[in-house]
């Protein structure tokens, strides 16, 4: 399974969107160079908030671009970087990915996927109703999250749009994206 980069954003102050970058560089086991959310620690307000010596599990936040078509349909209009993400990707189902997932990025980047990211109310900041569009409930009552996923850096990198994204699962059962 392989899959493109659509863009990639990065802000070194907090702010929900981050601008598009010509590039970024991913240095192991911190995520983006100069993005707030960089670091081995968490970098989130809230997790630092609750205990900010925990692992930082969010270093990079990588986004399906089909979902932004997704909810274009419902008349919601968002394009890459505007959700905080740092990679928008295309042809790569992230949310159906398991834990431990590597994403091998361009010619030496590489990404261990950690989990779902857990959208906020932000969102509905961003565009009133948007929140629902990402996260809901299946038939069967369960939540249903779809604002990306979360990874840390593995093999630090330059990404750029055009990358490619190749996927390689983890061996062994699967376990499933929850919140990280």
């Amino acid at each position: 399974m392989s899959g493109t980069v659509v863009a990639v954003s990065s802000n070194a102050g907090y702010s929900f969107s981050k601008p598009n970058q010509d590039s970024v560089r991913l240095l192991t086991g911190l995520g983006v160079e100069g993005d707030v959310h960089a670091g081995t620690t968490v970098k989130h307000r809230s997790r630092m908030a609750q205990d900010p010596t925990r692992p930082n599990l969010r270093q990079v936040h990588l986004i399906h671009e089909e979902l932004f078509a997704e909810v274009g349909e419902e008349g919601f209009e968002v394009a890459p970087g505007e959700l905080g993400e740092n990679i928008t990707t295309r042809g790569v189902d992230l949310l159906a990915l398991p834990v431990g997932t590597l994403l091998h990025i361009g010619d030496d980047a590489v990404l261990t996927v950690t989990g779902l990211r857990n959208p906020c109310r932000q969102i509905d900041r961003f565009q009133d109703g948007l929140l629902k569009q990402v996260a809901g409930r299946d038939d069967a009552g369960n939540v249903v999250r779809r604002a990306g996923i979360m990874s840390v850096v593995t093999e630090g990198g330059e990404v750029c749009p055009g990358d490619t994204v190749k996927v390689e699962l983890p061996s062994g059962p699967h376990q499933a994206l929850g919140v990280v």
